[in-house]
């Protein structure tokens, strides 16, 4: 037998605009999903628009989808506009962490793309707010501006299709071929229609091409697109729904970008976006002086360890002497391991979890080092002084290289873990820690070999 469940559209109202006005967004959704496609058309239809496009994001994906086909034209311009207000942003950004993950999926292909359309780089990066994507994701700086076609298309009516829209993008070359809920099946080049059967269906000469995910760190995707040489990365949701595409142009950009804020951090200080003669002073002593401060404190370890073994400084003056070449070698050999690991990072081919691997290798690579160097020394030193003073500073030399070369190999990786810049770890933080250390090793070393 048949039946159906009636919903009072007045109470229901009631209840979505109550829920609304009280943020209860987890309770609106359930009662959402009671809801079938002509009841949302008109929960939407009858709210201000601010209010729709919340409700419209509490949506299911295909839900969405389906909802914002049957939506009058007017009123789809009208939410696309209110997805970008600030308003909805802040409904959202007040949620607890968990729920905002949970209800901040991608929109349909289909909207998102139209929502991106004619935005420039701010609010295109404002609107990967709402669109659910971090910071430093190719969500953020896609490009919305895609000419698709069909499989099922030949190339008449593909060519009749595109025509239009060559003119509104600067990549109108490149085809991406998409079903009728916009998921990715593959791509062609404008060319590729020429001297074909006006009848040839697309399928017939579409070929694949690597994709990116909308959620994938943009260096990472930026450096694909570039090693594969493609003028235009497909960007898909979690469905495999076209949703933009990244240029090459604007991957160049990335990694030159990124690359700017490596040897910016690595030396110390925070990248400045702009021209330095055109960056206010203000600007520049703010992006120095952090580092410094904490380079500060990290080298009164140094004055600690000094501190610690003054007794042996006093019994043997000599010691003294060799302190900035302990220091320079140690810190040298830390940066040389750190800038190595530290690229192998950015081009993917150490992990963290190759952490172990990576340690292991180094402390072989520093000991070698500080096997020919330290040779050297003891002969040098040996001459010049006398033998304890050779040996000392040989064995400390072995040690120390190994430990810096360690050191300097871990700390990108340490960092990479905890979600910071490898670079940050770089040359002025492993310099401080390894000045230290090596002034431990050498002035333990002396206390073994001197008996004291």
């Amino acid at each position: 037998m048949f039946t159906f469940e009636y919903v009072d559209f007045s109470t229901t109202s009631l209840e979505v605009r109550n829920r609304l006005a009280n943020e209860d967004f987890q309770p609106l959704a359930t009662l959402l999903r009671s809801l079938d496609l002509g009841q949302l058309i008109k929960q939407i239809e009858a709210l201000k628009t601010t209010d729709a496009a919340i409700l419209y994001r509490l949506l299911d994906k295909d839900r969405a989808l389906e909802v914002f086909q049957d939506l009058d034209s007017v009123v789809q311009a009208e939410l696309i506009e209110s997805l970008q207000q600030e308003a909805v942003v802040d409904a959202f950004a007040a949620l607890e962490p968990a729920d905002r993950v949970a209800l901040l999926d991608e929109l349909p292909a289909t909207v998102a793309s139209q929502l991106l359309v004619g935005l420039d780089a701010q609010q295109r990066h404002a609107t990967g707010v709402l669109l659910g994507y971090q910071d430093s994701s190719v969500g953020r700086v896609m490009s919305p501006h895609v000419i698709t076609t069909q499989p099922d298309f030949t190339l008449e009516q593909t060519l009749e299709r595109i025509t239009p829209q060559l003119g509104a993008t600067e990549h109108g070359h490149i085809i991406m071929v998409v079903d009728s809920t916009r998921r990715f099946l593959g791509a062609l080049r404008l060319s590729d229609l020429l001297g074909q059967p006006s009848n040839l269906p697309i399928s017939a000469i579409s070929k694949e091409l690597p994709t990116a995910q909308g959620s994938e760190p943009d260096i990472q995707a930026a450096r694909r697109a570039v090693d594969r040489h493609l003028d235009l990365m497909p960007v898909l949701d979690n469905e495999g729904r076209l949703i933009g595409a990244l240029p090459l142009s604007d991957a160049i950009d990335l990694l030159e970008n990124a690359e700017e804020s490596r040897t910016a951090r690595s030396a110390g200080s925070e990248p400045l976006y702009r021209p330095y003669l055109g960056t206010p002073l203000r600007k520049l002593v703010r992006a120095r002086i952090v580092w410094l401060l904490v380079l500060a404190i990290g080298a009164t370890l140094t004055v600690k360890v000094l501190a610690t073994f003054e007794q042996t400084l006093e019994s043997m003056v000599v010691l003294s002497l060799f302190i900035p070449l302990i220091v320079g070698i140690g810190g040298n050999t830390g940066n040389q391991a750190a800038t190595t690991v530290t690229r192998a990072l950015a081009l993917g081919d150490v992990r963290v979890r190759d952490l172990g691997r990576v340690v292991f290798r180094e402390v072989r690579i520093g000991a070698m080092l500080g096997l020919c160097l330290g040779a050297i020394a003891l002969v040098i030193a040996s001459a010049a002084f006398d033998l304890k003073v050779g040996l000392i500073i040989g064995m400390t030399l072995i040690v120390l290289c190994a430990v810096a070369a360690a050191v300097g190999g871990a700390m990108p990786i340490i960092g990479k873990f905890f979600k910071a810049d490898p670079a940050v770890f770089s040359n002025p933080f492993i310099s401080t820690f390894v000045d230290a250390a090596g002034l431990i090793v050498y002035l333990s070393v002396a206390v073994v070999v001197l008996g004291q």
